[in-house]
């Protein structure tokens, strides 16, 4: 494609996704299905671009002041994903000194906001928690996230998985904490593999893995995972149960349950049963009070851990929004607890980095709730034998209560988790 072409296209698509109408992936799976012109390599130019633009745009905004052409295609031209040559093709001669002064600029230089790119209502609860580990946390949310595979442990066993992406010219590695992971460079098509189409592999990152891991189901147990969406976790989860015993997947959204049906299908799973409820004190949640073994609360969250793949949720979650979730994660985990019979385990959990949505909700149920035993994640996952399990893990007297993940330190999404037993 020409190159003054795919950037005007690309200006347009960085235009669609600044006004942040709508999550960024869906703007940009969108513009694809309307633009079947652009071939892959078209499509990850674009794609890339538009995450570089999001992940720094606080730099971007300060580099492009009011000149030449419109905001978006200086955005466009800042981020570009390709070759520099074939960009300043497109160019003019003044756009091109102007991307030469931008390139001179040395980050020693820049105000701190434009190297850490990150809204200020986030930036004070980050330092807060990781001190000198602020700046190695920025940096690693600027690099896109490596793609994780889970092995489905009912039906294949992880080193024939890996040896079968081999022969397909896939390299991966095992993850190190998960027992079911395989790590990937670059963005393979995988959809067509058969092992993808038998149902060996799902794509699903090494943090939410471990928080299936977590939950430890057993054969013949009574199983919910309460905030279910498209079900990777519940794949998970019915896989350590070995296909036996009830998974109920609840969600209060229809139309994510209905992304896992296919997945479901390929996985070879039948103990999995997936129910839209209507909220969290829905009747059928009443009639299963007191009678499930274990209970995963994923949260509805600010999704703030999983910046790598989503960098617009910075700029489309503000304090109030995150006060908001912090009132719906309290009433979802109350409600949840009432299934947990005695004797069962109870997971929360979100993919966030944020204190409020993680130590202080879990704290204020434990204080609510005495006959929840708060235990000690670190000791759980050791038990699972997982390498390096006091690593992951923070809080409490010991620093060992909660799983605490973060991007730069464990390279998984920034995940927490809390669990309790009931008397």
């Amino acid at each position: 494609m020409h190159p003054k072409a795919l950037l005007e296209a690309t200006a347009d698509l960085v235009g669609l996704v600044l006004k942040f109408d709508h999550p960024a992936d869906q703007v940009v799976s969108r513009f694809f299905r309307d633009h079947r012109e652009f071939g892959p390599r078209e499509r990850a130019t674009l794609a890339e671009t538009v995450y570089t633009v999001l992940r720094k745009k606080l730099l971007f905004d300060h580099l492009s002041p009011s000149g030449s052409g419109s905001k978006e295609r200086r955005m466009a031209i800042l981020g570009f994903h390709g070759p520099r040559d074939f960009l300043k093709s497109a160019l003019n001669d003044t756009e091109k000194r102007w991307l030469d002064n931008c390139d001179a600029v040395k980050p020693d230089d820049l105000l701190e906001r434009h190297r850490h790119n990150l809204p200020e209502w986030l930036v004070a609860p980050l330092k807060a928690q990781l001190g000198d580990g602020f700046w190695p946390m920025v940096e690693s949310l600027q690099q896109p996230a490596p793609l994780d595979l889970r092995v489905n442990a009912f039906t294949d066993k992880r080193a024939e998985v890996k040896a079968e992406l081999a022969k397909a010219a896939i390299k991966s590695v095992v993850t190190p904490f998960s027992p079911w992971g395989l790590r990937i460079d670059g963005k393979p098509a995988l959809t067509k593999l058969d092992a993808f189409v038998r149902g060996a592999i799902e794509v699903q990152d090494e943090g939410s893995q471990l928080l299936a891991l977590l939950l430890d189901a057993k054969r013949g147990e009574m199983v919910v995972d309460f905030c279910a969406g498209a079900g990777g976790k519940t794949l998970a989860i019915g896989a350590t149960m070995r296909n036996t015993g009830r998974l109920y997947a609840f969600d209060t959204s229809a139309h994510r349950l209905d992304a896992l049906k296919p997945r479901l299908a390929r996985s070879k799973l039948s103990n999995v049963h997936p129910a839209a409820i209507a909220h969290e004190r829905d009747d059928r949640i009443k009639r299963l009070a007191g009678k499930i073994d274990r209970v995963l609360v994923d949260a509805p969250c600010s999704g703030l851990g999983t910046l790598r793949r989503n960098p617009d949720l910075k700029w489309r979650q503000s304090a109030k929004s995150v006060a908001e979730l912090t009132a719906k994660q309290t009433a979802i985990l109350q409600s949840a607890a009432r299934l947990v019979k005695s004797g069962g385990r109870l997971v929360y959990a979100t993919c966030s980095v944020l204190p409020e949505e993680n130590e202080a909700i879990a704290e204020a149920f434990a204080a609510a709730n005495p006959d929840f035993v708060p235990m000690d994640a670190a000791e759980l996952l050791q038990a699972l034998k997982v390498e390096g399990a006091e690593t992951l893990c923070a809080g409490g007297e010991d620093g060992r209560r909660y799983l605490r993940l973060w991007p730069h330190r464990h390279a998984t999404d920034g995940f927490f988790a809390a669990v309790w037993n009931r008397k």
